[in-house]
């Protein structure tokens, strides 16, 4: 099968014919459907994220079931399913107190270094990122790692679900519990920034403010329900937002990953709240902040990994609202892409003009 393979950091995707195992006891095949572009592969690409290499990338990605293992009784061929790269064992202290997002051995549910590899290429062996490796005309992942989604949801938008959208809506909901009534700021409307923005709409905030360097996702972020947008290269942004709230917001969110609108977004937040580091920055990024504010004013900074989401229940409750025209997810995808086209659709991402390209499977 061809997939997209990373030899290098940095380097570029190389589309090659690559091998793919057969499932295991708790392993899953999938034919993909659909993988969505996303900012954490690019920090691999761009060698910021170190991995291993040659490794298959993309992990927000949807699929059908080609062929299940032996112990794997919830899922038949042909089910319809989204993946995500919260895989979770289940047993472990983070799992049976309900974090599955945590789970401390999630990384163990990869073959081990004595089995055969997943994937390989003329019999070497290929890392899969974050065990899932989308960028393939097929998955094979652990059960742990995909849920069942109706038949009615298309796959290109299903496959933002497992990444973008329950990383961003799951912020607001699990993770800063979004108050009705409240004001919210939003730093970065790309993907995950966008669901940040109709996860603080969906959970009743009086204002929302998205704040961004370009206008055009500006413009965008108004059609997911913004109440009012910063752009962050006329003005300065954490000025902007305290003078429209009249002393800062309730709840910030930070979705770029940068530690210059890290600070931003604690500067923003009112007195005894809490600001959310929601993008992924790169390795070995620290992030500076005013002690004595933060002690004397009661403010916080707080880091959510993946929404803390619980995908299992979550991606199919979002499937739902946007069967019932309740979720964007049309208007989340900025472009179509083939396998071929993957590099230049990260180029894009660079430019940082668009909300989210999908390779789909023909």
């Amino acid at each position: 099968m061809k997939a997209a393979v990373l030899e290098s950091q940095p380097g570029d995707l190389v589309v090659a014919d690559i091998s793919i195992d057969k499932p295991g006891p708790d392993e899953v095949v999938l034919q993909t459907a659909a993988c969505g572009l996303c900012h954490s592969d690019l920090h691999a690409i761009d060698g910021h994220l170190p991995i291993p290499v040659p490794a298959v990338l993309g992990h927000e990605a949807a699929g059908i079931v080609q062929a299940v293992g032996a112990d794997v009784t919830e899922l038949a061929s042909g089910d319809r399913v989204v993946a995500c790269l919260s895989a979770f064992c289940g047993a472990c202290r983070e799992c049976t107190a309900g974090r599955t997002w945590l789970c401390e051995v999630r990384h163990g549910l990869n073959r081990g270094p004595d089995e055969a590899s997943r994937l390989s290429r003329d019999g070497v062996g290929l890392n899969q990122l974050a065990g899932l490796g989308g960028f393939a005309e097929e998955l094979l992942v652990h059960r742990n790692s995909v849920v069942k989604v109706p038949d009615e949801l298309p796959l290109d938008r299903g496959a933002l679900l497992g990444c973008a959208v329950v990383t961003g809506i799951g912020s607001v909901f699990n993770g800063a519990k979004v108050a009705p009534g409240s004001t919210v700021a939003v730093i970065g409307t790309g993907g995950i920034g966008l669901n940040i923005v109709q996860g603080a709409v969906l959970a009743g905030a009086e204002r929302v403010i998205a704040v961004d360097l370009h206008a055009e996702k500006l413009e965008l972020a108004t059609t997911f329900g913004a109440t009012d947008v910063i752009n962050a290269s006329d003005v300065d942004p954490v000025e902007a937002v305290i003078e429209l709230t009249s002393g800062g917001v309730d709840y910030s969110f930070e979705a770029i990953g940068l530690p210059q609108t890290a600070g931003q977004a604690f500067q923003m937040i009112r007195p005894g709240r809490t600001a959310y580091l929601v993008g992924l920055p790169a390795a070995g990024a620290t992030i500076e902040l005013p002690g004595t504010q933060m002690l004397m004013q009661a403010r916080g900074l707080q880091g959510l990994f993946m929404g803390s989401n619980r995908f299992k229940e979550d991606i199919p409750m979002l499937a739902n609202l946007y069967l019932q025209g309740r979720l964007k997810l049309d208007e989340l995808i900025a472009g179509r892409i083939g396998l071929a086209d993957v590099n230049d659709g990260y180029q894009r991402m660079r430019e940082g003009t668009e909300a989210r390209s999908v390779v789909t499977f023909e």
